[in-house]
C-alpha cells in the first residue's frame, strides 16, 4: 500500500493537471485530509478528471460538510459530501440544523450522485494511556470530530449509548479542532482519545501506528449483542450501520485482541437538483467506468461498490447518475430513485 503522503500527493497533483481541452470548471468539497470522505471523494474527483475532458473538478478539502451541503443546496457549490443521517437533520431541522429556517425546501434540492462507506469509526489511544474500554474516558480529553460536523454528533451518540457518560454535561472533555490540528494534536499526546472514521485498513491509523504504539477501542462481539443501547443507537437511524473492524486488521503496533465492534456510517457525493442531467451523467460515468484500475493499489476503494452506491440512503439520485446505474443493470433502492 502507498503511504497516506503518497497518496494524497498524487491527489493534488492529478488534480492541478489542466485539460487539453477547456473544461467545464467543477467546485467540490470535502472534509480534511485524513479522512476516508477525503480521500474517497478526491479518488472520485481524479478518475472523472483522468478520464474525460468536458468537466473538470477542483476539491477544497475545508470546513464542515454539514454547511458544504447547505451551500449545494443554495448553488454556491457544485458538489459536496452528503450522509444520510446529515440529510435526515435537515430535512427536520435538528441537530446542527436547529436554527435553519429554511431547512426542509434545502434539503429537497439536493439529489445523490452515489452513497460510499465512510467505514468504521476507529477509537484511539496511545497504549500506555491507561484506557481500555470506553468507560474509561470519563474525565479524560477527546476528540470526536470538529464540534458542529456529522461526524462529532455521530461519535457523541455512540459513546453516550455506549457508556452514559455525556461530554455535554462534563463527564469527559470534548477536544475542538479541526480533522488535521486532531491528528497532529494526538500524535504530540495533547489530548487522551482521538475518534476519525475509516474504510480499514484506514491509512491515516496505519501512518499512526509506524511511530507510536496504539489501542483501538470498541465492543467486542458479545459486548455488542449485550448492550441495548449500543444497538439501538447504531441501528436507530438510516444511514448507520454496524461497523467491524477485523482483528489483524493492523500490524503489532495497533493493540486489539479480537474483532471490535463499532459504529459504521453511510455517506455519499451530493449535488443540487439543477444540475445538467448530462453533467451528472458524464462525471457518473467517467468514474464508474475507470474505478477498477484504481482498486488494485488502493484496498480500502474495494469497499466503494456500485452496489452500494444506489443502496437506501433516504436521498433521491439525480437524475442525470440515475441514467448511468440504469444503463449500468443496478438494482437501485426505492428511496434512490429520482423524483
Amino acid at each position: 500500500m502507498k503511504p497516506l503522503h503518497s497518496l494524497l500527493l498524487a491527489g493534488a497533483l492529478s488534480l492541478s493537471a489542466v485539460s487539453a481541452q477547456a473544461a467545464d470548471k467543477l467546485k467540490m468539497a470535502t472534509i480534511a485530509p485524513g479522512t476516508s470522505a477525503y480521500l474517497t471523494m478526491t479518488t472520485f474527483a481524479n478518475i472523472v478528471n483522468q478520464n474525460q475532458d468536458q468537466y473538470e473538478f477542483t476539491v477544497d478539502a475545508t470546513g464542515a460538510a454539514t454547511k458544504h451541503m447547505v451551500e449545494v443546496a443554495q448553488g454556491k457549490l457544485d458538489y459536496s459530501m452528503s450522509a444520510p443521517t446529515v440529510i435526515h437533520f435537515m430535512k427536520n431541522g435538528m441537530a446542527m440544523y436547529k436554527k435553519l429556517k429554511n431547512h426542509a425546501e434545502l434539503a429537497k434540492k439536493l439529489k445523490l450522485v452515489m452513497w460510499f462507506p465512510y467505514g468504521q469509526y476507529h477509537i484511539l489511544t496511545h497504549a500506555d494511556s491507561g484506557i481500555e474500554k470506553l468507560s474509561d474516558l470519563k474525565g479524560k480529553k477527546v476528540f470526536l470530530g470538529p464540534p458542529g460536523g456529522g461526524a462529532w454528533t455521530a461519535a457523541y451518540g455512540l459513546v453516550k449509548s455506549v457508556t452514559g457518560l455525556d461530554a455535554k454535561a462534563g463527564d469527559y472533555e470534548s477536544v475542538k479542532a479541526s480533522w488535521s490540528s486532531a491528528f497532529q494534536g494526538f500524535q504530540d499526546r495533547q489530548f487522551d482519545v482521538y475518534i476519525n472514521g475509516g474504510i480499514a485498513p484506514f491509512p491515516q491509523v496505519e501512518q499512526l501506528s509506524l511511530t507510536n504504539k496504539i489501542r483501538l477501542l470498541g465492543l467486542t462481539r458479545a459486548e455488542y449483542e449485550a448492550s441495548e443501547g449500543a444497538q439501538k443507537y447504531i441501528n436507530g437511524l438510516k444511514g448507520r450501520e454496524l461497523g467491524v473492524i477485523a482483528k489483524g486488521a493492523y500490524g503489532d503496533n495497533v493493540l486489539m485482541d479480537e474483532d471490535i465492534y463499532v459504529l459504521g456510517a453511510k455517506v455519499g457525493i451530493t449535488v443540487n437538483e439543477d444540475m445538467p442531467d448530462e453533467q451528472v451523467y458524464a462525471v457518473t460515468k467517467a468514474f464508474w467506468d475507470n474505478v477498477e484500475a484504481a482498486r488494485a493499489s488502493t484496498p480500502w476503494l474495494h469497499a466503494v461498490t456500485l452496489d452500494y452506491a444506489v443502496s437506501d440512503g433516504g436521498m433521491p439520485l439525480h437524475p442525470g447518475a440515475q441514467k448511468y446505474y440504469k444503463e449500468k443493470g443496478a438494482e437501485i433502492a426505492e428511496s434512490s430513485m429520482a423524483n
